[in-house]
């Protein structure tokens, strides 16, 4: 090879930047290009014996460069390359008056225009230019042979156009059974990504399986199954054939599980989407025999718009309504006769048909409400007399979180009639849950949804079946809850009862917070002892003692033989 080191470039350019042909110090027989004699030995074949460079055919070592972006040329690969910029086309015309060859290096920026030797990469190919053509839009797209990888040594030329000082770098090939290996694992790697490809053809196919040689191999495959030009680069770096190999099918192997994952994945949605598209044909042809018979066209869709409706009507807070809507797409995408579907249903029946939003005006005039008392018992002044304190404190403040009254005394002391009392004098309606012998948690707080058959609790059931959201409600003998391993439902009922935490009570079934601030709550015992310290703490005990004889009979004439005379359809007259 020629020592060009110490030679001035002997390029000539004319004043507009065109090379001069006519120059006298352009070299022997006017040839712009030196070049070095290249025979078999030092590359001109391919490792598979075809001659890509005829023996004796000299190389140019000074080169008309273009840059690429985001591609790599390789050798002994016949390939397009579109030239978008006006320079690049102007490089191809001004290379093909002097020689056939040309030197495409890769830019290490994608997003700027290389300016000198820093902004490339500094091995590169020299490739031959087989056919120009000029594209409708202006651009001008070469077909190029790949011939030989050389190094960048130094620009000679950077305006107009790049031209450049070359090497030759030869492949070097390890011989072995390792070779042999490496090429066919390539080989086969690059058979599978094929095989699982729209992209190639069968024509691919036949190539693929044709070629041999293992720099044929690499080279071929880093071209059309590398996807990443930096690791292009990389593979055109590597003098030792049998290191390119290695790289390639590390690589491949990458490229083979991803496309393993990704047909995974396709697979997984080409079910779904089959099960989508069988139900909704099954559904189709459900809803062409219901046509035929006269029956609902849609019986979906007018059980999801009568949920709305339902939602919409309910007035729910913010949360509960979101949670409402979920429940409904939910059950849109399931099929009707789904067990799932019926347990979203269910739910949505209890979620529309509570109170949220619906309760009864007070009466707050406290002349009818101890008119009421007075009507209906007989003595009990002094308890009297602190329930019209208590209820002429709610009509002061409407929103007053005070305790909980709590009647204390012995059966039959007319402890669950002054509730209904209470009711009547304020104009609410009265509901009363009885907690004798319950040990169970869930009683108070609900089940959860996953259980089969759950329900919420007595205090959510309470307030749906009186459908107002500020009753009376009189929880009945609270000195008897019980607590074993199913948890102790006096925990719950403090929530529950406390003012201070009442406004989002939280049933396991409904999974949304329900204001219980409004619920007038009145409890009974028999027994103060028993109750739960924390419990009884946030009560307010009004004692009822026993009646005397002379109550007892004030009481039988004026309440209990009326009651019986109109029980039995008899006339006072006739008693």
């Amino acid at each position: 090879m020629k020592d060009y080191d110490d030679k001035e470039p002997i390029f000539a350019f004319d004043e507009d930047g065109e090379l001069d042909p006519d120059r006298e110090d352009l070299g022997e027989d006017n040839a712009i290009l030196e070049a070095e004699k290249i025979d078999a030995e030092e590359g001109g074949k391919l490792d598979d014996g075809f001659e890509i460079v005829p023996r004796g055919e000299k190389l140019p070592t000074n080169l008309f460069i273009i840059p690429l972006k985001d591609f790599v040329v390789f050798p002994g690969l016949m390939m397009p390359i579109q030239l978008s910029t006006e320079r690049a086309q102007k490089t191809v015309e001004q290379a093909r008056t002097q020689s056939e060859y040309i030197g495409f290096l890769t830019s290490k920026d994608a997003d700027r225009d290389p300016e000198d030797e820093a902004d490339l990469f500094k091995t590169g190919t020299l490739a031959r230019v087989a056919k120009v053509l000029n594209l409708p839009d202006g651009t001008v797209s070469i077909l190029i042979q790949g011939l030989r990888r050389f190094k960048l040594l130094k620009f000679l030329r950077k305006k107009p156009y790049f031209i450049a000082r070359v090497k030759y770098l030869d492949d070097i090939i390890e011989r072995g059974d390792e070779l042999e290996a490496l090429s066919r694992t390539v080989k086969s790697l690059a058979l599978k990504l094929v095989k699982n490809s729209d992209l190639f053809g069968d024509e691919f196919n036949s190539v693929l399986n044709s070629m041999d040689g293992p720099k044929t191999i690499a080279d071929f495959t880093a071209a059309y199954f590398v996807r990443d030009f930096n690791e292009r680069q990389r593979l055109l770096d590597i003098d030792l054939v049998n290191e390119r190999l290695m790289l390639v099918a590390e690589i491949l192997t990458r490229e083979v599980d991803l496309m393993e994952i990704g047909m995974k994945i396709q697979q997984q949605i080409k079910e779904k989407i089959e099960t989508s598209q069988r139900e909704f044909f099954l559904r189709e042809q459900v809803k062409a025999i219901r046509e035929e018979l006269g029956e609902s066209l849609d019986e979906q869709a007018l059980e999801e718009e009568k949920y709305r409706k339902l939602i919409a009507e309910a007035r729910m807070p913010e949360e509960a309504q979101k949670k409402a809507d979920v429940e409904l797409d939910r059950l849109k995408r399931m099929a009707m006769e789904s067990a799932e579907s019926a347990v979203i249903r269910t739910y949505l029946d209890w979620l529309t048909s509570l109170p949220w939003a619906r309760r009864t005006e007070d009466n707050e005039d406290i002349n009818d409400a101890e008119k009421i008392l007075e009507k209906d018992h007989h003595g009990l002044k002094e308890v009297k007399a602190r329930i019209l304190e208590f209820l002429s404190v709610r009509k002061l403040k409407p929103d007053h979180r005070g305790s909980i009254i709590c009647f204390a005394g012995p059966p039959g002391t007319g402890k669950t009639s002054l509730g209904r009392s209470i009711a009547a004098a304020l104009g609410r309606k009265f509901l009363r849950v009885s907690l004798g012998g319950v040990r169970d948690e869930a009683e108070i707080r609900g089940h959860r949804r996953t259980y089969i058959g759950a329900m919420p609790g007595r205090i959510i059931q309470g307030l749906k079946q009186v459908d107002s959201n500020n009753p009376v409600f009189m929880l009945d003998e609270i000195d008897k809850l019980g607590a074993d391993f199913r948890g102790d439902p006096s925990s719950a009922l403090l929530e529950a009862l406390d003012p201070e935490q009442n406004e989002n009570f939280s049933d396991h079934y409904i999974e949304t917070p329900f204001d219980l601030s409004r619920v007038m709550f009145i409890t009974t015992a028999n027994n103060l002892s028993t109750i739960p310290a924390p419990l009884l703490d946030r009560m307010e005990v009004i004692e009822l003692n026993g009646y005397t004889q002379e109550e007892k009979s004030a009481i039988a004439r004026q309440y209990l033989i009326p009651r019986q005379i109109a029980a039995h359809g008899l006339k006072p007259a006739q008693f």
